[in-house]
């Protein structure tokens, strides 16, 4: 089995083949070229001669060949990244970048399911998960999108690894510091039990993140697009934390402060984290600025009393983490050398949609659109039961 796991990022796609468990190929593509061309991606991954493409899944949805698919565009439109293309189209006009990742995972899905067919599956994501207590979902849709929960599945396999532990033993919280968003997630006995998704985590270089609900009530009005608003770079005419860090240890004040917010953000999201993995003592941190070493070490002074290490140390050298882990997950899924860690955390049971536990009276629309959305898109639809 050879696997392709590809990962949508604000700056680029990344793809990472692995064959027997081991990486054997890698490329990236920058994310504004698939726009315009996502067949550049289908021909980047054909280079890597795959049996099968774990494609990219946004929000997640349970396992999924792409065979099931009925109409690819609005399985990828409404059920992968809860939107529509009247949503979209407006992002674009407004010029926010990271509408791109959600036109250009749209765009790819279609050309892969289209050339492809049954050799291509989608993921969950951690809302999916039946490991995830059904309280903890109360009016939540992203808990953890696919690439968070990549990242997650990667970082159990390695620590494992390390520890020469079975993954039943694996305790550990994870981290995303990423140039959109961070958010956590709680890995308990091999299992993932909890996430705080991006949207609703603390305050990211992009991204508002959790919101008081007194000012969406004084707002009065939100469109599809403001998850990309409101976040750190509206204050620093940088639009890079690792700027922003180096200005920071300048003596900028200003940078200091943001940088305080960003890390203290993350900081407290992993320790919400780690209230439902108790017995972890291990917080692994993915992402674009994770492999920066004043961020890191930041984090480790607010977070002191568990070690803080960056997935890509735990990684072979300079492999794509989020890439790595959809392929490993998807390989797993397969029933290939992954699967013992996939069954573990029951991949294979996810259910659901990503609007399932909506109970909020304003929100139940969405929660119809979004099922209704699923079970016509999909020959073969898996609800919770």
């Amino acid at each position: 089995m050879r696997v392709v796991g590809i990962d949508p990022g604000t700056k680029s796609f990344d793809l990472v083949a692995l064959e027997g468990g081991k990486v054997v190929w890698e490329e990236s593509i920058e994310t504004s070229r698939l726009v315009g061309s996502p067949e550049l991606l289908l021909e980047a991954a054909r280079r890597a001669r795959p049996t099968h493409v774990i494609a990219p899944s946004g929000y997640g949805v349970p396992l999924t060949r792409g065979s099931e698919v009925r109409d690819v565009k609005r399985f990828a439109l409404e059920v992968l990244l809860l939107s529509n293309e009247e949503q979209i189209r407006a992002g674009e006009e407004a010029g926010l970048a990271g509408v791109h990742v959600y036109r250009g995972l749209a765009l790819v899905a279609e050309e892969l399911v289209s050339r492809m067919g049954d050799r291509v599956l989608f993921l969950p994501a951690v809302i999916h998960l039946p490991t995830v207590p059904w309280y903890r979902k109360l009016n939540k849709m992203d808990m953890g999108t696919v690439d968070k929960l990549a990242a997650a599945f990667a970082a159990t396999h390695f620590v494992a690894e390390r520890e020469a532990a079975d993954y039943s033993n694996v305790d550990l919280v994870t981290i995303e510091l990423g140039y959109g968003y961070v958010g956590s997630i709680a890995v308990e006995g091999g299992k993932v039990v909890d996430g705080v998704g991006g949207s609703y985590a603390s305050v990211g270089l992009v991204t508002a993140g959790a919101l008081d609900l007194e000012v969406v009530g004084a707002a009065g009005s939100w469109a599809r697009w403001d998850v990309w608003s409101g976040g750190l770079y509206e204050l620093s005419p940088q639009k890079d934390m690792e700027l922003i860090a180096k200005e920071a240890s300048q003596g900028d004040r200003l940078a200091e402060a943001l940088l305080n917010a960003y890390v203290e953000g993350a900081a407290k999201d992993a320790a919400r984290a780690l209230l439902s993995s108790p017995r972890s003592r291990l917080v692994v941190a993915s992402g674009r600025f994770s492999k920066n070493a004043e961020i890191i070490s930041r984090v480790r002074e607010r977070l002191r009393e568990v070690e803080v290490v960056p997935l890509s140390s735990l990684l072979p050298s300079n492999v794509k983490e989020a890439a790595f882990g959809y392929a490993a997950m998807g390989e797993g899924a397969l029933g290939g050398v992954f699967a013992e860690l996939a069954g573990q955390m029951r991949i294979a049971e996810a259910c659901g949609t990503a609007a399932d536990y909506i109970v909020h009276p304003r929100a139940l629309g969405v929660k119809k659109a979004v099922q209704k959305a699923y079970a016509e898109s999909v020959a073969r639809p898996r609800f919770c039961s």
